[in-house]
């Protein structure tokens, strides 16, 4: 693992891969992951590259593999996903491999395509089936005018048209018939009567069970529907009225005995194509159950083996050598990794001529590259989620693992609550190789990738809850209290100092609401708690009070320590990139201007907390106001902390305000001076070479003869501007804005430190209000019933205390801790405009497929 303070030494390399082994060598550096490759042909369009017709094969074997995945998965059949991941297939497999997933898939199409089809007619003929059984009811034979005519129930009983009437005029009597669906009949029904003007007659029946529609496949709810006319002209107008409302229209039979013949061939044909599906289905599911055991590997190489001929297409192709060239950012420790592994693609393919490398020297700006494991991953996530780093600038994460757990364990500061929180990321981490989880859903996967860091969340948690002497708003007497009650009382002391000290007794006890401990009285306190806060300030009413001095004074001491060690990170930056005057003309004025104002405030706090005792607490000075005086220099005299401290606090003022100047002005002056030929140590200039250009602040101006001399030591400390881009006022500008961002951000970023303790009371007064609401009155209750009634209480009390306590107060907590870290943290040494090392690695492709049927 390579070092987590810096982004890796990255190099430019040449690859220099034979037209027979590029493919081969690719495989190799896919399955290493050691590369990130630059595009050489980027005014080309992808459609005019040399390998865009492999890159189109293998979309269409991506194709026949997304065919292939839904059929499997619509046969309900498990898709198989090994472990092991197997290496791009070899070029001579790859046509061998295209025909049979061709041909698998013509034959799955034709076979699939065989049983829609007899799954249609055989759902057709039972609905032809279910219609002649309910249309049978409908009509009965007139034995009279059977050779012409059909009759109906309701006309046996109709007076205005009887049959001989009918047969006098020579009318012809024709019928439809066929399933409707249910939510159509009754605008059908008006339907025909509007068009045919009455001349029909509609009869219908709902069916007793739902049939699934032949076209669709859904199930619903059918009616059938008989329909008698008269004419062919109305007949013609039933028949496109039917099939408007995309009716099921099937040939209604004209006497008994072709009825009775129509049902005994649609039982035959019924059985015989229950017979011939049933077949052609389990042929179905043998094929695809062979194709599911291959299909996993199919679709991890067809995967492979688009990258490499994407990462082709990026090549540049030399055809007087017959080779490819690319280009390629590698870290420096794997270069020995990347020849190996051109060798062995070379040594695959069997060329004669073995593929290689070269570095080259380059003034573009690498990417960066921090190797992480799956405990620094989600630290470093957080880092690179506010900007990559530039390459070779300081690395927050690394820091930020002990810094953030313990930022929001301040905010989050609960022995129970963290307790929990350990033990469902406990859970997480023992179990983090079980598949489900890595398989879960969003939000569970959410927990599942931060797991280390909620570990270590709830560990501190429980540190900063002992701290506060906090489990579930209840404190936890562990080492016995410092506070002695008996010592108050007038018969532990002498009568001489009853009247030195306000002390009680039987009557003062009986008659006083509150009664107050003095710590000046001997006995009472017998010395600090040994861990935390005394168990005994949860009795008490100035409780609130107390700790919100204690937490208020810790997240000033926490947020100016926290700030001035990102000051101090800045000057590492500065020393690696060899700009000392930075050290000199920016860090060190930072420094002075935020530790003679707000480290003074730190002294003054832990200064006050040594000196001043329970006796002398009385006559000890507000830290505020001695704060506020130290710049409005009062007329009169105060009683300061100690001896000289207004002589010190005027020195540390001036000190301050030397440094403000120093930063507006110190660098764009310097860099003046540096453009006009002086040297840093008053030595002309006689020539200048151009070393380095990252930035306009990182060109170096080197004189000729200390380069031939071999003196170095300009190098340390004049690396700036050339001359012909050389803005004096846009310097001035920048340097001007830092400055100003700077000074009243160190205010302003101090005064957000105290979201530690705005939080921390937060947390500690939600939790006290839910133990009272809930806790205190289900413990409340009589012995009859407050077992019965517990339970549901402390059930409902598990459920809020983990909703709103541990999940919506740990995320606000969270997104504290996280702002502190972007803006109070990084921004005095991170920069953040680096770009990420994204190298070409097989690992990096998904192997899973996804709920939509198709491959991730």
């Amino acid at each position: 693992m390579g070092s987590l303070f810096r982004s890796e030494t990255m190099c430019l390399a040449q690859l220099f891969l034979q037209s027979g082994t590029a493919y081969e060598c690719l495989s190799a550096l896919g399955e290493k992951g050691l590369v990130q490759f630059r595009d050489l042909n980027q005014n080309v369009s992808s459609f005019q590259r040399k390998f865009v017709g492999e890159v189109k094969r293998c979309e269409e074997l991506e194709r026949i593999l997304v065919y292939l995945v839904q059929e499997i998965n619509r046969a309900d059949i498990p898709l198989p996903e090994g472990e092991a991941s197997p290496p791009a297939p070899p070029l001579k497999q790859v046509l061998e491999m295209q025909e049979q997933l061709q041909k698998l898939e013509v034959e799955l199409r034709e076979v699939t395509k065989n049983k829609e089809k007899l799954r249609k007619n055989l759902l057709e003929l039972i609905e032809y089936t279910h219609m002649l059984r309910v249309t049978k009811t409908f009509v009965k034979r007139n034995v009279e005018f059977e050779p012409t005519y059909e009759e109906f129930p309701a006309l046996e009983n109709d007076s205005l048209l009887d049959y001989s009437c009918m047969q006098r005029l020579g009318a012809k009597l024709g019928f439809v018939s066929g399933l409707i669906n249910q939510g159509k009949v009754e605008a059908f029904e008006k339907m025909l009567w509007r068009v045919c003007k009455g001349y029909t007659i509609v009869t219908y029946a709902e069916l007793d069970e739902s049939l699934e529609d032949p076209e669709t496949g859904e199930v619903i709810k059918w009616y059938v529907f008989l329909i008698s006319f008269w004419g062919e002209q109305i007949g013609h107008k039933v028949k496109k009225i039917c099939d408007c409302y995309h009716c099921h229209v099937y040939p209604y039979p004209n006497t008994a005995e072709e009825r009775r013949e129509i049902q005994e061939g649609l039982n035959t044909r019924i059985q015989d194509l229950y017979t011939v599906l049933h077949k052609t289905e389990d042929y179905l599911r043998q094929v695809l159950c062979k194709a599911a055991e291959t299909v996993y590997s199919r679709v991890i190489q067809v995967r492979k083996m688009k990258a490499i001929y994407h990462m082709l297409n990026m090549c540049s192709f030399d055809v007087t050598n017959k080779c490819l060239i690319a280009e390629v950012w590698c870290p420096e420790a794997d270069l020995h990794d990347l020849r190996r592994a051109l060798e062995e693609g070379s040594r695959e393919s069997g060329a004669t001529i073995p593929s290689f490398m070269n570095t080259i020297p380059t003034k573009e700006t690498p990417p960066t590259l921090i190797r992480t494991n799956k405990f620094t991953e989600g630290f470093q996530n957080i880092v690179d989620a506010y900007g990559v780093g530039s390459y070779r600038e300081v690395n927050p994460a690394l820091f930020t693992i002990i810094t953030f757990p313990f930022l929001f364990a301040v905010m989050f500061g609960d022995f129970g609550h963290g307790f929990v929180m350990f033990l469902f990321a406990l859970l997480l981490v023992l179990n983090e190789n079980h598949p489900r989880l890595k398989q879960s859903q969003e939000i569970m996967r959410m927990f599942f990738n931060g797991r280390y860091i909620l570990l270590l969340m709830g560990l501190f948690s429980v540190y900063t809850g002992l701290i506060y002497n906090d489990c579930f708003s209840k404190s936890v007497n562990l080492f016995g209290s410092g506070w002695n009650v008996s010592a108050m009382y007038s018969s532990s002391h002498a009568p001489q100092e009853h009247k030195k000290m306000v002390l009680w007794n039987d009557s003062v006890v009986k008659h006083s609401r509150v009664l107050q401990l003095d710590p000046s009285v001997p006995g009472v306190f017998q010395g600090p708690y040994p861990l935390g806060i005394d168990p005994i300030w949860n009795l008490a009413t100035n409780r609130l009070t107390f700790l919100n001095s204690f937490k208020m004074k810790m997240s000033v001491i926490l947020g100016i320590i926290h700030m001035t060690f990102g000051v101090i990170l800045g000057i590492f930056n500065h020393l690696h990139f060899r700009k000392k005057f930075n050290i000199y003309l920016v860090s060190i004025p930072e420094l002075l201007f935020m530790l003679c104002i707000f480290g003074y405030l730190i002294f003054m706090i832990v200064y006050k907390w040594l000196v001043f005792s329970a006796e002398s607490s009385r006559v000890a000075p507000s830290i505020l106001i001695e704060f506020i005086n130290m710049f409005l220099f009062p007329a009169s005299e105060t009683n300061g902390l100690y001896r000289g401290q207004e002589h010190v606090q005027r020195v540390l003022l001036v000190v301050t305000a030397l440094s403000v100047p120093i930063l507006f002005l110190g660098k764009p002056l310097f860099l003046l001076w540096l453009h006009n030929g002086r040297s840093c140590f008053g030595v002309s200039r006689s020539g200048y070479t151009l070393v380095r250009k990252d930035s306009e602040e990182e060109v170096s101006l080197l004189g000729s003869q200390d380069i031939e001399e071999g003196n170095n030591q300009m190098e340390d400390g004049c690396r700036e501007v050339t001359c012909e881009e050389f803005n004096f006022g846009e310097i001035l500008m920048t340097q001007v804005i830092h400055s100003i961002e700077y000074c009243l951000g160190c205010i302003s970023n101090t005064a957000s430190y105290l979201r530690l303790w705005a939080l921390s009371l937060a947390h500690a007064q939600l939790s006290d209000v839910l133990w009272a609401m809930l806790m205190r009155v289900g413990l409340r209750v009589d012995r009859t019933y407050g077992v019965l009634l517990l339970l549901p209480v402390i059930a409902l009390f598990a459920v809020l205390t983990v909703f709103i306590l541990l999940i919506m107060e740990g995320l606000s907590a969270f997104l504290h801790a996280i702002r502190l870290h972007w803006v109070e943290f990084q921004n005095k040494f991170y920069v953040g405009a680096g770009t990420k090392f994204v190298p070409f690695s097989f690992r990096l492709l998904s192997s899973k497929f996804n709920n939509d049927d198709s491959v991730a």
